[in-house]
């Protein structure tokens, strides 16, 4: 497999493979109907047979049924009402914030996204309407199907594709007609710490506005998602188009424990001090059971670089290595290169065939997929170290990365 393109193998939403980095049993995923809302006890815990699911926080609309099916309807006809205890308090380090102090703060940043197929979270990247979301929510209606986006104070407004870029899963929309939006206060990804409060915003099933609050669990999971047909799906509802987006893989992935379902993809996940640092794209599953309450987002700081490049020009520049790698098969975890690209930054560097690629950077790569992954969250022209074993030695070179043509 190319490092710049989708593993033919892989965990996606309906394949075999979990994430990368101490991830769960590799096993078989079947796509359910959507849960209906987690109650307000205390989540389960991992239980055997584990299965991961990604690309799934896409909530599918009925035909013609507006924000939520037949099925979500009824579901939700009778809520039960709970006491809640006293809101508990964030400490980031230079400052003490409540959950609802946070959620209030972000709540105007984070808008529900409807199509005709399928809908999803964004957020607010400018005053004038310019979104963030993820690709599969734009591929799941079409690229020239109609949008409509509801913000925090119920108002809705149409909104038109900026561009789109399924290698990262994102893509960035454009609210007609809007002005004096509260944007989003954007945050460093890169000082995440696992163990850090998060809260997770946006519409999952349909519900605006939904909060829910958890911690940093892991960090750089690699996931692979898209290029599977959707297959279950409750009656009346609509297929949801995932089908429509490619596969690919996502490096450098924030793992949570806050509660993400179907419909928060594209939403906020959101530090102690009220910044995005996360775009919720995926949930891990326990086969008929449904979530196990672990979602993933991808990384602030590749979002933005690449939302940056969207909101400009609508397309994205990507780095390029130039090997073709696999899972390694001995002791050693690694990605084996079982080809070089003649002239690429890799055979300019000095890779070769059958050297075991073990870190990239800082980060230990534990197979194929760890490697695509990285490169795509790096920069054309970006110097980055990579370390590799041939004939038994340890090895560093330095590679810097081109555009991919």
């Amino acid at each position: 497999m190319d490092a710049n393109e989708p593993r033919e193998q892989g965990w996606t939403q309906f394949g075999a493979k979990p994430p990368a980095a101490g991830g769960f049993p590799s096993h078989d995923t079947a796509i359910l109907p959507p849960p209906p809302p987690p109650p307000a006890a205390r989540k389960p815990g991992f239980t055997g047979g584990q299965k991961a699911i990604a690309g799934l926080a896409l909530a599918a609309m009925a035909i013609g049924g507006g924000v939520a099916g037949a099925a979500i309807t009824s579901a939700f006809q009778t809520p039960q009402v709970v006491q809640s205890a006293p809101s508990p308090a964030f400490k980031p380090a230079a400052n003490q914030m409540t959950i609802s102090e946070v959620a209030t703060k972000v709540q105007p940043s984070v808008v529900m996204i409807q199509g005709q197929q399928a809908g999803g979270s964004g957020v607010v990247l400018s005053e004038d309407g310019l979104i963030l979301t993820n690709n599969h929510v734009v591929a799941a209606n079409g690229q020239q199907s109609q949008l409509s986006v509801k913000f925090s104070d119920g108002k809705t407004a149409k909104a038109t594709v900026v561009g789109t870029d399924p290698s990262t899963d994102l893509a960035v929309i454009k609210a007609e007609g809007v002005s004096g939006l509260t944007k989003a206060e954007l945050g460093d990804s890169d000082q995440l710490k696992v163990g850090d409060a998060v809260l997770a915003i946006g519409s999952p099933l349909g519900l605006e506005g939904t909060v829910t609050s958890g911690i940093v669990s892991a960090l750089d999971r690699t996931l692979n998602v898209g290029g599977e047909q959707e297959q279950q799906l409750p009656p009346g509802w609509g297929r949801g188009g995932q089908d429509s987006a490619p596969p690919t893989s996502i490096g450098g992935a924030i793992q949570t424990d806050a509660s993400i379902n179907s419909g928060n993809s594209g939403g906020a996940l959101v530090n102690a001090a009220g910044q995005v640092v996360g775009i919720n794209t995926a949930i891990a599953t326990n086969g008929s059971n449904g979530s196990i309450g672990l979602g993933f987002a991808i990384p602030m700081n590749t979002a933005k670089q690449v939302a940056d490049q969207l909101s400009t020009t609508g397309t994205v520049k990507h780095a390029f290595l130039g090997v073709s790698v696999t899972d390694a098969s001995g002791d050693v975890p690694g990605a084996l290169v079982r080809q070089v690209t003649q002239n690429s930054p890799a055979a300019k560097a000095g890779l070769t065939q059958g050297d075991l690629i073990t870190r990239i950077g800082d980060k230990p790569v534990d197979g194929g997929d760890t490697v695509v992954g990285q490169v795509r969250g790096f920069k054309p022209g970006q110097q980055v170290k990579i370390t590799y074993m041939r004939d038994g030695k340890q090895n560093e070179v330095t590679v810097t990365l081109e555009e991919k043509k």
